[in-house]
């Protein structure tokens, strides 16, 4: 069974943050994408060894593929 991919832009914000967890603890695949200017890393940090959680520093306003996705949420 394939697990339904989100991606979570502002996703090292608070709000983006708790909603990460709460999409993994739901059985999601995340990608977390966050230009770090409000966000912090840190509220990513207990995330780091997740296998179904990826973080990448970007900018929206700039061209990315992060492939399929299922669910956008965008902070």
């Amino acid at each position: 069974m394939n697990r339904p991919r989100a991606l979570v832009t502002g996703g090292a914000g608070f709000l983006g943050s708790h909603l990460c967890d709460a999409l993994l603890s739901d059985g999601y695949s995340v990608i977390a994408l966050d230009n770090l200017l409000t966000g912090r890393q840190n509220n990513l940090e207990h995330l780091r060894t997740e296998p179904q959680f990826e973080f990448l520093e970007k900018d929206i306003n700039q061209p990315f593929d992060v492939g399929r996705v299922d669910y956008v949420f965008h902070f």
